[in-house]
């Protein structure tokens, strides 16, 4: 990558310029409290992302018109504001095709990809329900499924929201349940991995990822939830004699995922096997987001003593990191 890396920002003198070459992942028109115009960025590469500030858009050097999903070139320097590190952007211009790679604009997964996606395999492999695997492996052995399914985030902003962040989510909670299921005899461990492999299918075609991650439009309108049952049961209806009650089980998986009406579950979790699926995908999650959050916070160079930003998944709430925190000397 040519200029400097969002994640090496923090060790930039305050006011001192330099030059990067980032995505635009959000661009709003905003104004100060004197009611001046300025713009708010979010701009990212594969290391991170930063909170971006054009002070006056009317300045030749900055009023090169580009939009959410272009690469920009740009001259600025970092300050510290409210505690946070922000990128005022002194200079623009769109980066040319020849200065700058995809793969380094996007963040990804730092995980063996070809290895999670053997361990899936391997899990859909080893149940014991012959029609479960049937149906698994009609939906993963599609090889443009198949690629998406290893290339989508999990989010568009919360948790494993990077390239490879769905497949890794996904083997996260197949190794959880792994060490889960043996302590709770009542539940069915073919139908809690199934629930797993498929609960996020939807969001291969809910999210888009060429250029920064956000919303198809039909994403927007029916959601991963609506839009994965009926991956799933096109499926099923390809294979005639898939059992009805194992149908209404595996559908009912992924309707109540998310646990609860209000987080869009058009139903509630109804057998052991959907409460347990809710409950290691809401610890997952939460857990990821916390540890990316004490990421973000190294990266901006916030001492160990300090609490995170307000974290909109835990209810705004600021969190503390003991390990960081209790090896510091009294």
């Amino acid at each position: 990558m040519k200029g400097i890396p969002i994640a090496d920002l923090a060790g930039q003198p305050e006011n001192q310029l330099f030059d990067g070459i980032y995505l635009v992942l959000s661009r709003q028109q905003r104004t100060t409290k004197t009611g001046k115009p300025y713009l708010s960025l979010t701009l990212g590469d594969s290391t991170g992302q930063m909170e971006s500030r054009i002070w006056d858009p009317s300045d030749s050097r900055v009023s090169t018109p580009f939009q959410r999903g272009d690469v920009l070139k740009v001259r600025g320097s970092v300050a510290r504001f409210e505690g946070a590190l922000q990128l005022k952007i002194e200079m623009l211009r769109l980066a040319a095709d020849h200065e700058f790679e995809r793969s380094e604009l996007l963040p990804a997964t730092t995980k063996d990809v070809a290895a999670m996606w053997q361990a899936l395999v391997s899990t859909v492999d080893d149940l014991s329900d012959p029609h479960l695997r049937r149906l698994l492996h009609a939906l993963l052995d599609d090889s443009v499924l198949s690629e998406a399914y290893r290339q989508a985030p999990a989010a568009r902003q919360l948790h494993h929201a990077w390239l490879g962040g769905l497949l890794e989510h996904v083997v996260s909670l197949l190794g959880l349940a792994k060490r889960v299921l043996p302590h709770y005899p009542i539940l069915v461990p073919d139908l809690v991995f199934t629930g797993i492999i498929l609960h996020d299918l939807g969001k291969i075609r809910e999210l888009s990822w060429q250029t920064g991650f956000d919303y198809t439009i039909e994403g927007q309108l029916l959601g991963h939830i609506p839009m994965g049952v009926s991956m799933v049961e096109r499926a099923m209806d390809a294979m005639p004699d898939f059992p009805p009650r194992l149908r209404t089980i595996v559908v009912h998986l992924i309707l109540s995922h998310h646990g609860r009406l209000e987080f869009g579950s058009p139903k509630l979790p109804m057998i052991p096997e959907a409460l347990m699926l809710n409950f290691l995908d809401d610890m997952d999650a939460k857990m990821q987001t916390v540890a990316s959050e004490f990421q973000k916070a190294a990266k901006q160079g916030r001492a160990a003593h300090e609490m995170t930003d307000r974290i909109w998944a835990l209810d705004q709430r600021t969190m503390l990191d003991t390990r960081a925190w209790l090896a510091q000397k009294d």
